[in-house]
């Protein structure tokens, strides 16, 4: 809008009351300034700030999902490999290194535990003459040995008792391996109460009241390459 003050003063003085607003718009005050600069400065170093890596933002996005990722995976055991391998054969005494020789899965342990139970539940079934129970356990050349026993002490009028206390001592001293049979000499300590009666019930051999060490030598047997895992008695002796 012009202004022509000559031809109208109302106009003019509009002009100039204008012209005064205007420059009272564009003077800015000193301290305004000041703030806008500051102002300016803060926006320009807060963007910089902002736009610039310090070297941590690469590691925070590849370290945090390498934890997750660790997270997520079942645990690994390095020594897997070591817990699926077969355990290896736990030593055996001198006298039954054949044994182990023509066996690597022989255990001289177990065979141990399973000879002392043998040993007990043989000897019970002599004593009481129930040889049924055990026929699996012994050979024949045994069984005949036991039955003939047996029919002698009933022939004459006689009885058996026994108490097995236990097994103080069981350990191999021999073995023998041929191309088909594996044997193992048992030597037995055990402490046992051995009465044998007439028919009048009078003691002819032994003492109720007593415990006797007993030592036995006796022959367990089996096949090589058997699948059957039992030992069958072969042979019985007195201890030395």
């Amino acid at each position: 809008m012009g202004c022509y003050p000559k031809f109208d003063p109302y106009i003019g003085l509009a002009c100039s009351n204008l012209s005064n607003i205007r420059l009272r718009q564009y003077t800015m005050d000193p301290v305004l300034l000041i703030l806008a600069v500051i102002t300016a400065f803060i926006l320009f170093r807060l963007f910089s700030v902002m736009g610039t890596r310090t070297g941590h933002e690469h590691s925070h996005d590849i370290e945090a999902p390498e934890r997750q990722s660790s997270r997520d995976q079942p645990y690994q055991n390095n020594d897997a490999s070591e817990a699926d391998a077969p355990p290896a054969p736990t030593p055996v005494s001198t006298n039954a290194r054949k044994l182990r020789d023509a066996d690597p899965e022989f255990d001289e342990g177990m065979y141990l535990e399973g000879a002392r139970g043998a040993y007990e539940m043989i000897v019970e079934a002599f004593t009481s003459g129930d040889l049924r129970s055990i026929r699996q356990y012994i050979s024949d050349d045994v069984y005949e040995a036991f039955k003939q026993a047996v029919i002698a002490r009933d022939d004459a009028g006689h009885t058996s008792e026994l108490k097995f206390v236990g097994i103080e001592h069981a350990a191999i001293v021999n073995s023998e391996v041929d191309d088909t049979t594996m044997s193992a000499t048992t030597e037995f300590s055990s402490n046992q109460v051995r009465v044998t009666r007439n028919a009048d019930g009078e003691v002819v051999e032994g003492d109720p009241n007593r415990i006797d060490l007993v030592k036995d030598r006796w022959v367990f047997s089996r096949k090589r390459g058997s699948r059957d895992p039992n030992w069958i008695l072969t042979a019985t002796s007195g201890g030395e």
